[in-house]
């Protein structure tokens, strides 16, 4: 079923594409590479390089590979055991990805990262430099979970979440996710593909199911969180078969078959989707209803006296969630206080707060250049 993609999004400028592999679409089971798949891929990376389309690529697949070499047919539980699997199935995934691109001149470079190379700032901006760098020696960038050393504190959880957050570090025009699923089908009525998503309500949430796959992780969830990341980051996001002929230059012409994710509102600037996308917030600092429409409307900054309390443990400069009086999280940024601070803080005015303070500067719990909304 093709669609039509929106003149906006058809007429925007392809000049850099990532595009995200499932276990499910490299292999035809665990161990068992799908060579003929990954070339043809290979030749439509290819070919679009060949147009001025830088593309990156999110593969999936190392876990699944050891799994193979070691005889295994289930995915293991054990962290360790999956940690080795990685470890052995990784390098031949790269091996695998580099012998379908070289009859086509190109050379892959192994990007291999965890959640806290991009949590952490310093970090975050030597990924995308050497991801900067790479594309601009003409390689093709293969982007994988580091699982090998990887638990659960540093994790990404599966790998759509890793590609919309690469999707938005290198500000790419469209995520491509490939995988078994035709795109997002409305099982619970028509059973057909749904084209074109708007906006990601809980209506289209609700679509959305797991996977039942032994080498995979993820399924329909987790494309759904990604797509929902990546497009208020301003990318627009395509879900469609891997097993379909020729399918990316046929989402990236409008003419499917899959579903795009339009991207909401305007790009945000660098710093602001570090904070917004990349983080995993150490505490939530709660706000008066007072505050609310001040921080969503003025674009201000987060004061002491629209402070009610806060939950958690962070220092002065983690990352925190700033919620409303339902809990709702309508913002994020970094506290300028630490959380045992807050409750002498909540609800009083500069002055009072200068009392406090008296040798700071600022007295803002949350600055605005630190704040994006959510």
């Amino acid at each position: 079923m093709a669609y039509s993609l929106p003149l906006k999004a058809a007429a925007h400028a392809r000049r850099r594409v990532v595009v995200k592999l499932g276990t499910g679409v490299l292999t035809s089971g665990a161990g068992e590479l799908n060579t003929a798949r990954i070339a043809a891929v290979c030749a439509e990376i290819a070919a679009l390089r060949a147009r001025g389309t830088e593309v990156i690529v999110v593969s999936s697949g190392a876990v699944g590979l050891g799994m193979g070499e070691l005889g295994l047919t289930k995915r293991p539980k054990d962290l360790s055991k999956k940690q080795a699997c990685a470890a052995i199935g990784q390098s031949r995934l790269m091996q695998t990805w580099q012998a379908g691109f070289a009859p086509h001149g190109l050379t892959v470079a192994q990007v291999l990262l965890t959640h806290d190379d991009l949590r952490v700032r310093a970090r975050y901006l030597g990924v995308q430099e050497t991801l900067r760098q790479l594309i601009g020696y003409g390689t093709i960038p293969i982007i994988n979970e580091n699982d090998t050393v990887s638990a659960a504190e540093i994790k990404f959880g599966d790998n759509d979440t890793l590609s919309a957050m690469v999707a938005s570090l290198v500000e790419a025009s469209y995520l491509v996710i490939l995988s078994t699923a035709p795109g997002l089908v409305d099982l619970r009525g028509t059973r057909q593909i749904i084209p074109v998503v708007d906006r990601i309500t809980p209506e289209i949430e609700a679509m959305a199911g797991g996977t039942t796959s032994e080498t995979a992780t993820g399924g329909m969830i987790s494309k759904i969180s990604a797509a929902k990341l990546a497009t208020r980051a301003g990318c627009g996001v395509f879900i469609a078969s891997g097993a379909e002929p020729e399918i990316i230059a046929r989402l990236l012409a409008g003419r499917g078959p899959g579903t795009f994710f339009v991207p909401s509102g305007l790009p945000l600037d660098a710093k602001k989707r570090w904070l917004a996308y990349f983080q995993r917030p150490a505490g939530t600092i709660f706000v008066n209803e007072c505050a609310v429409p001040v921080l969503r409307g003025q674009g201000r900054s987060l004061l002491a006296v629209g402070v009610t309390h806060a939950r958690g443990e962070f220092a002065a400069g983690d990352i925190v969630n700033i919620a409303g009086p339902d809990e709702t999280v309508i913002a994020r940024g970094k506290a300028a206080f630490a959380s045992e601070e807050i409750p002498a803080l909540a609800g009083k005015k500069g002055d009072a707060v200068a009392a406090l303070h008296p040798s700071r500067k600022r007295f803002e719990v949350v600055h605005r250049n630190d704040l994006v909304l959510l």
